[in-house]
């Protein structure tokens, strides 16, 4: 990347203060006065060439230099850990309150890393691309890592802050007893790439202050796209790693102090302590002792060289601009990922059930996002860099995606590879103080995707809701769905995420940003909500919800009415024959919670059924029976090929078993195609689940 120079003024200020160097002392040894030199500091002038040439002499440097200014003449001051002084009102932190609104869990981390990537796309006509590596430090390995950081600096406040009784401390001692006694560390390096790097200066505003420098400053200046808002992502970082510390490199979209590449600092969050007499408040920073009389002594950004990044374990391969975060000595707190190969496996889930509709492109455009996740140890490969690949863990989904993307839309479904697409209508309430009387608010147009669901999908007959950069928010099973229903897969974009720009979709987007908690996972009367809109606006919200659902169940119905030659509705029906001249007894008798059917491409019906059972002091024995509703004579009974037991019963003899005190059950059954009379799609199918001969087992 071609840097610019830094203006002349900002640079010479800055060399004379590494160099511990005043303006009438640079003055004399040119034989110029004060007031040309203070010139050249304050931007109103600029030397001639010949001064510049002696100016690079007195610096001890190439005139070269001088000329480009895209780097300092003074050497590099030791690098440092400097750390917060306490409050001289004796206030305390025991930790980072930011760092406990999420769980310190790997899928946490990666939806708030990806997501705050995805922010700060650069190019728009490329993807970002985001990398997670996983490393694991030992022996030698660990131990050059831990000098590079200056571990030993850092030691007497780990130990001062893991001597407390708080929750905080507690953890830091745990760590710091494993990192003995195992003798390894774990880091996570987060890169992402197409990004626009923690630019601005050290401490006023800027991408770099707000994240480095500041707590709940999200800063974020993607127009109205973000999916973000509260500035709390950033802080799922630090809760990730046992020691609350992360180090930083990034490469800038726009130069700092005449450069782009390798500009690195860490930051560590620990609880109040006393180290020596003197008590400090809680972060520290490491970097190079700022030389500017405002900051003294405050460790600041510094512009690394290759083998520094290298020691640091934050090499970024390229020169594309963007960020890379070192977590270290990163955990999964849930639980359920501990093995390196385990926690692998976890990011690429969790990017993938998150991030798998930014991840396609359609023939307009591509993909908004790329990922991809590599583990290794002391250097070595463990497991390969693996790309997640959205339409291999969520096929159904993708392929709905796809098709709008690509305009291969259709309004109703007639075949299992088609998406079928409506649009819902979103009421936005308007703003407080800038509604008309009486105005229920300004309509915006999201878009429904409905597709049949894939035969591996784990979920399934849910609609998945998103905006912005398509991150998934949210999911719910629609209301009121038809008995029956072949199960499905719908995807809901709403605001930026339509593809479509205009001020109903600004509004839209902010409306749902605004409904949304500190997690993004959810759209819901929130105080911000409540506070920026007028009254109405959680009722509009709910209404949504109901009209989504309403279109879903009118595409799943229009579906069974214009199935190829076949049925107007699937039906399932569990018939119990109750003792008593056929009277019925709702109480006493099992019922149906949920029925999920299909047609195989063999022609036989695969039916799954969930019980619900009343209280009883015997086991019951049930036969389930199924018969072809034909268009005319009586209801012949077809065989099962396959009849399986999926929850809380057995079979035997043909037969369900059910224990006493058992409250639901679920089993599964496939019709035997030769048994059929008539071809499945010219007959509806009828489950009848009746009482077993004998009663009892």
């Amino acid at each position: 990347m071609e840097q610019r120079g830094e203006e002349f003024g900002p640079w010479l200020a800055r060399q004379l203060s590494r160099m511990d160097m005043s303006q009438t002392e640079l003055a004399a040894r040119l034989g110029l006065t004060r007031a040309a030199v203070s010139a050249w500091v304050n931007g109103r002038a600029e030397p001639r060439e010949e001064t510049k040439h002696a100016l690079a002499e007195v610096f001890g440097t190439n005139p070269a230099l001088v000329e480009s200014r895209t780097t300092d003449v003074s050497p590099g001051r030791p690098l440092r850990w400097h750390h917060r002084t306490a409050h001289a009102d004796g206030g305390r932190e025991y930790g980072n309150a930011a760092a406990f609104a999420f769980d310190a869990d790997m899928a946490v981390l990666a939806r708030e890393a990806t997501q705050n990537a995805l922010d700060e796309r650069l190019d728009p006509g490329r993807p970002v691309r985001v990398r997670y590596t996983l490393h694991e430090l030992t022996g030698p390995h660990l131990a050059s890592f831990l000098a590079a950081l200056r571990w030993e600096d850092l030691r007497p406040h780990y130990e001062q802050a893991a001597s407390a009784e708080q929750k905080v401390s507690r953890s830091l001692r745990a760590a710091l007893d494993d990192l003995e006694s195992t003798d390894s560390l774990l880091l996570l390096r987060v890169d992402d790439h197409n990004a626009t790097g923690l630019t601005g200066p050290e401490y006023q505003d800027g991408r770099f202050a707000a994240v480095v420098r500041r707590q709940l400053d999200s800063h974020k200046q993607a127009g109205g796209r973000a999916g973000g808002s509260f500035g709390l992502g950033k802080a799922t970082l630090w809760a990730a790693s046992r020691f609350g510390l992360v180090l930083i490199n990034s490469t800038l979209s726009e130069p700092h102090e005449g450069r782009t590449e390798r500009r690195l600092i860490g930051r560590l969050d620990l609880p109040w302590r006393q180290v020596e007499g003197e008590a400090f408040a809680g972060p520290a920073w490491f970097g190079e002792p700022d030389t500017d009389p405002a900051h003294k002594g405050v460790s600041r950004s510094w512009w690394a060289d290759e083998e520094a990044v290298k020691q640091l374990h934050l090499e970024r391969g390229d020169d594309d601009p963007g960020t890379s975060f070192l977590v270290v000595g990163a955990h999964d707190a849930s639980g359920d990922a501990e093995e390196l190969e385990d926690l692998h496996d976890k990011l690429v889930r969790s990017l993938a059930d998150d991030f798998w509709a930014a991840m396609i492109g359609g023939a307009g455009a591509g993909p908004l996002l790329e990922a991809s996740v590599t583990t290794l140890r002391d250097g070595e490969v463990v497991v390969r860099e693996e790309r997640v690949d959205p339409h291999g863990r969520h096929p159904a989904l993708s392929r709905a995606l796809q098709a709008h993307l690509d305009g291969r839309t259709v309004e109703s479904l007639t075949s299992e590879d088609q998406v079928a697409r409506v649009e819902v209508p979103l009421i936005v309430t308007p703003l407080k103080g800038k509604g008309r009387a009486r105005d229920k608010g300004r309509e915006h147009r999201a878009v429904l995707l409905l597709t049949p669901a894939a035969d591996g999908d784990e979920r399934h007959s849910r609609v998945v809701c998103m905006r912005g950069n398509r991150m998934t928010i949210t999911e719910h099973r629609p209301r009121e769905l038809p008995l029956g229903t072949t199960p499905f897969q719908a995807v809901l974009l709403a605001g930026y995420a339509t593809g479509r720009d205009g001020d109903d979709v600004e509004s839209a987007e902010a409306f749902l940003r605004a409904s949304e908690p500190p997690e993004h996972d959810r759209w819901d009367r929130t105080e911000e909500l409540t506070s920026l809109y007028e009254r109405g606006a959680a009722s509009r919200l709910k209404e949504f919800r109901g009209d989504v659902d309403k279109a879903v169940r009118a595409l799943v119905g229009r579906r069974e009415a214009k199935s190829s030659g076949g049925p107007e509705a699937l039906r399932e029906l569990l018939r119990w024959d109750a003792p008593g001249g056929g009277q019925r007894r709702v109480q006493a008798f099992p019922a149906v919670r949920e029925v999920r059917a299909r047609v195989e491409e063999s022609g036989a019906w695969s039916v799954t059924v969930e019980l619900r059972l009343p209280a009883a002091e015997d086991p019951w024995r049930l036969t389930p029976v199924a018969k072809f509703d034909v268009r005319s004579g009586g209801r012949p009974v077809v065989g099962w090929g396959l009849l399986a037991a999926e929850e809380n019963c057995r079979v035997e003899k043909g037969d369900l078993v059910v224990e006493p005190g058992v409250r639901s059950a679920v089993f599964r059954g496939i019709t035997d195609p030769a048994t059929h009379p008539v071809r499945s799609s010219y007959a509806r199918l009828v489950v009848e689940v009746q009482k077993a001969r004998g009663g009892s087992v």
